[in-house]
């Protein structure tokens, strides 16, 4: 069983490793990370649950909606039992259609959050991000509307998602933090350059990782551009192009490699490193398969010679490629 530990110094129990969702349904008419199969999805959300991985990402976002609803059917007449964190913030209309403005306004935080109540089927969400930060309103409005949204019972923690350090103090400063997501992993450790992850530890607030096994470059499943269907989202993020992505494939060699050596799988190595540095990795998967292995990273030691072996594979700095096209860039680290 995956232990539990303290996310942030909030309050919040959570397993050490938890579960991204995004993938068990499509989102926007688009496949992420291969086609969806409802039954498996709510199959391994079940096997993740009796490994002790009850801690379930999701946001209105993915679908938009139906990842949520997707949930609730997986959890129905045992919510109580687990932790589901969602977000907002990409503006969906009364007909459930993306307009992809972002959102943070007051009114539309009450309105996110009953459609996400409603979608889930619950009276409360246990943890509610902000997925991108609203340029046109100030995140101190926001993060008010999410602490009315605490005292009312129907939110019991909140965080923000990709956000600067500037950002993270004046929402911490109008309501207490619990945790900020952003892309961590071995490949993708901007946060750690720009200060963020200091931030987090200074102030007491949990950093959640999403993507902690690179989309996939620290699994060992990507060989070469033609393991990526033409339409695979990943195809427009710089990270996965030209050269950038065959210099990312020799790195993910030198990482398998190791991984070998010590009788593990790429994909826990990453996973136990995102542990060493006392984050809560969120691996997505739709597969039991996969669940069971990455819940498993939890059991995998690494020593300091490890540590030091993946720091001379992929030392902080390395360019690896910017992890969204341009406009996704200017969303993030606000």
């Amino acid at each position: 069983m995956v232990k539990k530990i303290k996310l942030g110094t909030q309050g919040l129990i959570v397993p050490e490793i938890g579960l991204g969702c995004m993938g068990m349904t499509g989102m926007a008419h688009m496949e992420i990370y291969g086609q969806a199969n409802e039954a498996e999805a709510i199959a391994t959300i079940h096997r993740s649950y009796e490994l002790g991985g009850n801690f379930l990402d999701t946001a209105d976002l993915y679908g938009p909606v139906i990842n949520e609803q997707l949930i609730a059917k997986a959890i129905k007449g045992n919510r109580d039992n687990y932790i589901l964190g969602t977000k907002f913030g990409y503006e969906i209309d009364d007909t459930d259609t993306l307009t992809w403005k972002i959102n943070g306004k007051k009114e539309y935080v009450k309105k996110a959050a009953e459609r996400s109540l409603k979608n889930l089927e619950t009276d409360y969400i246990d943890l509610y991000y902000l997925h991108r930060v609203d340029a046109n309103t100030p995140i101190e409005e926001t993060v008010e509307a999410m602490a009315e949204l605490v005292k009312e019972g129907k939110v019991r923690y909140i965080g923000l998602s990709e956000v600067s350090s500037e950002t993270i103090r004046k929402a911490h400063a109008i309501h207490p933090l619990t945790a900020v997501q952003s892309e961590y992993s071995l490949f993708e450790r901007t946060i750690e350059e720009q200060g963020v992850v200091a931030t987090l530890r200074e102030l007491g607030i949990g950093l959640v990782a999403y993507s902690p096994l690179g989309r996939g470059l620290l699994t060992g499943g990507l060989k070469s551009k033609s393991d990526l269907k033409a339409d695979d989202f990943r195809n427009a993020m710089p990270r996965f192009q030209g050269e950038q992505f065959d210099k990312n494939v020799e790195i993910q060699r030198e990482i398998e490699k190791m991984a070998a050596d010590k009788g593990i799988t790429p994909s826990q190595l990453a996973l136990a490193w995102a542990l060493t540095q006392g984050v809560v990795p969120i691996p997505g998967t739709k597969r039991i398969k996969y669940v069971e292995q990455n819940l498993a990273a939890a059991e995998v030691t690494l020593t300091s010679e490890d540590l030091e072996q993946l720091e001379r594979i992929i030392p902080i700095g390395t360019a690896t490629g910017d992890r969204y096209d341009t406009a996704g860039m200017q969303m993030v680290n606000q």
